[in-house]
């Protein structure tokens, strides 16, 4: 995937990319930010267009970048270049020394056909220590054809050792229209479906594509009707009735009850923040549910901005009860959280 093809973080491929092309890029570096946000995307760019056979230099915003067609850019992607190192946590989830010493062996060597050799720790948080400690010296110098590249949505997580002799690039969040237009044209996502998992995804791709926009679309009108619905009562027994839109209608295996609540509420946190955003007069572009505003603007008059807070504060403890250990019984937390709305 070459640079122009990647969403968001324009800026940081711009420099990357200019650094490329007039060869000062840092030998080391750690690309950090959430998961799902294109760091791993990146690192595979700057790797094609390293090693391009025609490489687009000084085209559009970038002043070097892949083709992404030729045998070199196709062999980078499927991963099976002799000067594109991938190393990436095994079947025990971690990266071990023996994985560090193997890519340590190679880089002595000058790439076997490309200009650059580039190797790439995905997930590099992952690295045992003794494979850390294993990778120091090499990564404060180098072999002059060779660039390290460690990829991690969890930086503290690396020794300091490690982050002291890479420079670090950090990444942001995608935004939910960035999110929306790649689900669109990159994944056969509909309109209505991918502005839906967009909304979900806090800003990463690899998260809109875990979950089932079919899920979101219905959760998201669900939780409309639900935010509807009590913006009209005060009544408590009123709101419980309430709480029965996000309970489960049928016997279900209690892990998927979870799941099917937390889509729920997170999609009720969406709306939520929405309608905080009308509430204080901001910027309409902020919306994650731009195609709702009419709708959310209706319930703004019901939730001004403390009491939308409030709500958005009582929804992300729900949350957070859902996902712990102690199982928190979904019905019990329906109620709570209507109750506190």
């Amino acid at each position: 995937m070459p640079f122009r093809d990647i969403a968001g973080h324009q800026r940081l491929l711009v420099l990357i990319a200019r650094a490329g092309a007039h060869g000062t890029l840092p030998p080391s570096m750690l690309f950090a930010g959430p998961r799902g946000v294109g760091k791993f995307q990146t690192a595979t760019a700057l790797a094609q267009a390293l090693n391009c056979v025609a490489p687009a230099a000084g085209s559009g915003l970038f002043e070097l970048d892949a083709c992404g067609v030729c045998a070199s850019c196709q062999r980078i992607a499927r991963r099976v270049h002799p000067d594109v190192i991938v190393v990436e946590p095994g079947e025990s989830g971690s990266i071990k020394i023996d994985q560090v010493r193997d890519v340590i062996d190679r880089s002595a060597f000058r790439p076997f056909e490309g200009r650059k050799r580039v190797v790439i720790a995905d997930d590099a948080d992952a690295m045992m220590h003794p494979a850390q400690n294993a990778l120091l010296k090499i990564l404060e110098e180098p072999p002059s054809a060779t660039i390290f590249i460690l990829v991690s949505a969890i930086p503290d997580s690396l020794l300091p050792t490690v982050r002291s002799r890479c420079s670090l690039l950090r990444f942001g969040t995608l935004t939910t229209e960035e999110v929306a237009n790649q689900l669109i044209h990159r994944h056969g996502y509909t309109a209505p479906d991918a502005r839906a998992a967009a909304a979900e995804a806090d800003g990463s791709m690899a998260l809109a594509l875990e979950r089932r926009s079919v899920d979101l679309i219905e959760a998201r009108a669900i939780a409309q009707r639900l935010l509807e619905h009590v913006a009209r009562s005060k009544d408590p027994a009123r709101r419980l009735e309430a709480a029965e839109l996000i309970k489960a209608k049928t016997q279900m295996p209690s892990a998927e009850e979870r799941n099917r609540l937390a889509t729920s509420l997170r999609a009720l946190r969406s709306l939520l923040r929405d309608v905080a955003v009308i509430a204080t007069q901001a910027d309409s572009r902020l919306l994650v549910n731009p195609d709702a505003e009419a709708d959310l603007r209706n319930l703004a008059t019901a939730f001004d901005d403390r009491r939308s807070r409030r709500a958005f504060a009582a929804v992300e403890e729900a949350i957070a009860a859902i996902a712990s250990p102690r199982n928190a019984s979904p019905k019990l937390v329906a109620d709570w959280v209507v109750l506190q709305l």
